[in-house]
C-alpha cells in the first residue's frame, strides 16, 4: 500500500517523487566525505543533520543543499557559516543559506552574556527543577 499523509515519509523508492530520487545515488559516506573536504565545521554540521533524521534519506537534501552553497558562496564562507549554525543550533538548509545571504558568517557569536544573571529569592534557577 502507497504511505500518505501529512508529516509522513516513505522510503520505498517507488513511491518517491522523481525529484527525491536523484538523492539517493548519494550514501552518506559521500555526503560526510564532500562536507569533510570544505572544513571541520561544515562536517561536524552535516553529521548534526544526520543524527538528528531517523531516516538518512531525509537528510541528504538537506545537507546536498548546503555543500552546494559553496559554489555561490565559496568554501571559506561556508565553512564560517558551518561554525555560526552550529553555535546558534540552526541545522537546516534555509538556516545555513539565511546566515550567508545576510553575512552573519562573518560575525561572530557573542560567547557571554550582555548581562549578569539576577539573583532573587523569588527565582529557583535551574536546580530548582528536577
Amino acid at each position: 500500500m502507497r504511505g500518505s499523509g501529512n508529516g509522513r515519509h516513505t522510503t520505498i523508492l517507488e513511491h518517491m517523487p522523481s525529484s527525491h530520487r536523484r538523492y539517493r545515488e548519494w550514501t552518506p559516506v559521500e555526503i560526510r566525505e564532500e562536507a569533510a573536504r570544505i572544513g571541520p565545521m561544515l562536517s561536524l554540521l552535516v553529521e548534526k543533520i544526520i543524527e538528528d533524521r531517523p531516516h538518512p534519506e531525509q537528510d541528504y537534501r538537506a545537507c546536498l543543499g548546503i555543500i552546494g552553497l559553496e559554489k555561490r558562496f565559496g568554501a571559506q564562507r561556508l565553512e564560517a557559516a558551518g561554525r555560526r549554525a552550529l553555535e546558534v543550533q540552526a541545522r537546516n538548509y534555509p538556516s545555513v543559506k539565511s546566515i550567508l545571504k545576510k553575512g552573519l558568517d562573518k560575525i561572530p557569536v557573542r560567547e557571554t552574556p550582555d548581562h549578569t544573571p539576577i539573583f532573587h529569592t523569588n527565582i529557583g534557577g535551574s536546580g530548582y527543577y528536577h
